[in-house]
């Protein structure tokens, strides 16, 4: 990837571009808030749930293709493609860093 992402970002997309589950769990924070078009997932265990239900049985992988910074969050934005209707689809994450980690993550579409 050519985009000059935040560490804990870049390894989040490295990791699901392997679809590797640990490693897209690994740069939260244990008490990281995740919003997935409006659903609310709280803790480093309710978003690995998250990452086992809904995005590794589909294979989606997302693959930035915009980063800006954005009221003090990072904003990456492109497509993800996987086993699912309409693939590709574009998505907006807006990511929340703190002390190297990523604090929040809110998925739109």
């Amino acid at each position: 990837m050519s985009m000059n992402l935040p560490k804990p970002i870049a390894d989040f997309v490295e990791a699901n571009a392997r679809l590797d589950i640990d490693g897209m769990s690994k740069p939260f924070q244990r008490d990281a808030v995740c919003i997935d078009n409006g659903k609310h997932f709280e803790g480093q265990a309710a978003i690995r749930q998250l990452f086992e239900e809904e995005v590794i049985p589909v294979r989606a992988i997302f693959t930035p293709d915009t980063v800006r910074e954005e009221d003090g969050n990072v904003v990456v934005e492109g497509p993800a493609h996987g086993d699912f209707p309409g693939s590709p689809l574009r998505f907006t994450y807006r990511f929340t860093l703190s002390d190297g980690t990523i604090e929040t993550l809110e998925i739109t579409l």
